[in-house]
């Protein structure tokens, strides 16, 4: 079992195939976290000596000894206003205004299989793995229980976490924070890596220490943001991209959300990650219960790399429901930026048909095809054809799409509405809105209050419409603002502040409900670009678009960023025209092929505008693309290079499980006149093995003799020496390396 009590011991260990968790009952009934890390036996209570530390309070049945403080012990999960000082993970207040939470443990129950959560997205147990530890902890003169939720999955090394807290007494709650997971740290020496950035250059990776006081790391937009992402790794001060001890702790939510990392007195470090408690209450009657989003727990002691190829494997395996998470997906071609608002069917049309003769799979119709949409000044909530564009509906265009032997995808946008719409003027009550003030506007659009039923009714009403009349394969699902003005007159008064988590779990209503009433269709998420590229969002969403940047060069670090957390499978990713329309660099074609390659290929560009040789080059693209699909998408991921060093390139490996193929890709971003050698070593590969090995060069000078020519290495010596490249210049060089193991 991977759930065992000791009775003697009085503990609680989950046990992974390489990790170890454990808690322990301690006194009064204080549920103790004893230890997080590596796989090991024995009671670990004794590594946390009560200590009489200058202020730290002591419990009243205690205060004799006055060596015992909550203010100094490892908490599972603390509590408020009862003796702890740190960050707390629950405050809850009563009507009489007594707020706090002093938790005692009462039961705990080993359950087989995974848990669900009320209205949120959870992780799966598609191998009959997973078992469930409940614990029950009360505090009675608030009347309160709080069940903490652990799935253990052993051989995937994770450990999920929620919590689901119950009004037990005969009076009103309020609950004023209600975190998913703590985490405590009490020995070590720790760094913090979180996932910032803005619009067009999300997640890049910022290592910092762990410093006494609390840093803090979320979004207040109703979406997990382009700005903070909800995941967070804390790892030992000399841990690389291959060793150290590494946590991982990831929301799987995608409203408001909170990480608080905060370094103690003692120098412990406590995590603790949940819904953002800003402008958050939530009001629970007699008997209510309110369930929190979950979190996925990871450690690993070998390094950041095999942290992220832990994460990878679980979302695309555990988390996500779409049959597409490990599916074959089409290469496709979105005509935004070959056309943006412009266009008619005849122009679509023969987008399309260049579109099948490079090799595409799948169209994909993006904004302005409803409405009166010809800007982004009105028509969101108005999902008819705009007939002054395609003449006909989208029927003879879906049909002449068909036709040549292409799926059919269409963008929509069914969270927002623009003030001129027919569906702002019928229901102007449904935007979010505060009254008496004039709204914020976000790309000239409001948002819907998908808090209430009838609105999230609608949408799905609207979007099923769709895909019930029409014959659409793929739906890119966009939202292209953060929530403002966050008021409903649905809610009263006293509940206003459980609006933004109402508004996430209505769109998570929406997303069931369509994904499983429509598996066939492939859906895209979409937050103008990568604003909602979260864990939630995967449950549904098989693949996001990671960003709204589509420089390559840029590209890098947003894929590489993303890579800590998030699989390749995940992050839509496609060739652009260049001079790219939003940085105006030039690069070259098979360079951007490759950093796209890295994600959900496709394309992004006016077809007709290409020459033959460019045309000839992207058939050969996406020809080279097919052949590694399965690997891309199902293989492990390793990052090549640490992100502090001053590197003139970006590497990144992917090996397949059965390590008998790889592909490492390489692009050079800062070419320099006499450059020192380019050398690399191999990660993930057998060094028992022979492998062939063939280098393709792409816009970059080498002796012809290097080019395409296969060699066969073994894998001990591309691990342990490495290899080194040809000299590569030119702007924006990349390179491929395939390696195929030789069978006995």
């Amino acid at each position: 079992m991977s759930i065992v009590y000791d009775a003697a011991a009085r503990t609680l260990t989950l046990n992974t195939r390489s990790s170890s968790y454990q808690m322990q009952i301690g006194p009064l009934g204080y549920l103790l976290h004893t230890y997080y890390g590596r796989r090991a036996e024995g009671d670990f209570g004794a590594l946390h000596l009560p200590k009489d530390v200058g202020f730290s309070p002591n419990p009243h049945e205690l205060a004799a000894g006055r060596g015992w403080s909550l203010d100094t012990m490892p908490q599972e999960f603390s509590g408020a206003n009862a003796g702890d000082f740190r960050l707390h993970s629950l405050k809850a207040e009563r009507e009489d205004g007594a707020w706090g939470a002093d938790l005692r443990y009462v039961r705990h129950e080993i359950l087989p299989g995974a848990y669900g959560l009320e209205g949120l997205p959870a992780a799966l147990d598609p191998d009959g793995e997973a078992e469930t530890l409940s614990v029950t902890l009360r505090d009675p003169a608030l009347g309160l229980e709080v069940e903490l939720l652990y799935g253990v999955y052993e051989s995937r090394d994770l450990i999920t976490r929620a919590a689901r807290i119950t009004n037990t007494g005969a009076g009103t709650l309020r609950l004023r924070k209600a975190a998913s997971a703590c985490l405590d740290l009490p020995f070590g020496d720790w760094d913090l890596i979180h996932f910032h950035g803005r619009h067009a250059m999300e997640r890049q990776p910022e290592r910092v220490p762990v410093l006494h006081g609390v840093q803090s790391i979320g979004s207040q937009r109703v979406e997990s943001s382009h700005q903070h992402n909800p995941f967070v790794i804390l790892c030992d001060r000399h841990a690389t991209q291959d060793s150290g001890d590494c946590y991982g702790l990831m929301l799987v939510y995608s409203g408001s959300h909170l990480t608080q990392i905060e370094r103690d007195q003692m120098d412990a470090v406590r995590v603790v990650t949940g819904i953002r408690d800003e402008d958050f209450t939530w009001t629970l009657g007699p008997g209510e219960r309110f369930d929190t989003p979950q979190a996925l727990l990871c450690f690993r002691h070998d390094g950041l790399n095999a942290l992220s190829q832990h994460y990878h494997r679980f979302l695309r395996e555990a988390l996500c429901r779409s049959r597409f998470s490990r599916a074959p997906r089409p290469v496709l071609l979105n005509n935004w930026e070959a056309t943006y608002f412009n266009f008619d069917r005849e122009k679509i049309l023969a987008i399309a048909k260049e579109a099948k003769e490079l090799g595409a799979e799948l169209f994909v119709l993006d904004d302005g095809w409803f409405g009166k949409r010809n800007d982004d000044r009105s028509s969101l909530g108005d999902w008819f054809v705009n007939e002054q564009k395609l003449a006909g509906g989208l029927e003879p265009l879906i049909r002449g799409v068909k036709d040549l032997g292409l799926q059919f995808g269409l963008w929509v946008e069914p969270e927002m509405v623009s003030e001129d719409s027919e569906l702002y003027r019928a229901h102007p009550d449904w935007a979010l809105t505060v009254p008496g003030r004039l709204p914020s506007l976000g790309r000239s659009q409001l948002a819907l209050d998908l808090s209430r039923p009838e609105v999230s009714e609608w949408i799905y009403q609207t979007v099923a419409g769709l895909l019930r009349r029409y014959e659409i394969d793929y739906i890119k699902w966009d939202i292209n603002r953060s929530l403002t003005d966050l008021y409903s007159p649905a809610l009263p008064a006293g509940q206003q502040g459980e609006l933004a988590h109402r508004c996430t779990l209505g769109i998570y209503r929406v997303l069931e409900r369509l994904t499983a009433e429509f598996p066939q269709v492939l859906f895209e998420g979409c937050a103008g670009g990568g604003g909602r590229f979260d864990a939630g969002m995967l449950a549904y969403f098989p693949q996001i678009w990671c960003s709204d940047d589509t420089d390559p060069i840029e590209r890098l670090t947003i894929q590489r960023g993303s890579s800590y957390g998030y699989p390749l499978s995940a992050m839509g990713a496609h060739v652009s025209a260049s001079p790219n329309h939003q940085t105006g660099r030039r690069t070259p074609l098979d360079t951007r092929a490759v950093v796209a390659m890295a994600g959900g290929f496709g394309y992004e560009l006016d077809p007709g505008k290409l020459s033959e040789e460019e045309k000839e080059r992207i058939r050969a693209q996406i020809a080279r693309f097919r052949r590694y699909a399965d690997l891309l998408r199902e293989g492990d991921y390793y990052r090549i290079g640490e992100e502090e060093d001053p590197a003139d390139y970006a590497a990144w490996q992917v090996v397949s499980r059965e390590r008998d193929e790889s592909l490492l890709s390489l692009v050079l971003t800062h070419p320099s006149a006499n450059p020192a050698p380019l050398h690399l070593r191999f990660r993930g590969l057998d060094p028992e093995a022979r492998y062939t090995l063939r280098l393709e060069l792409f816009d970059a000078y080498a002796p012809e003799a290097e080019i395409g020519e296969e060699r066969v290495y073994t894998g001990s010596a591309l691990l342990y020496a490495g290899f080194t490249f040809p000299r590569l210049f030119g702007d924006y060089p990349s390179a491929q390396i395939h390696l195929k193991k030789i069978a006995d």
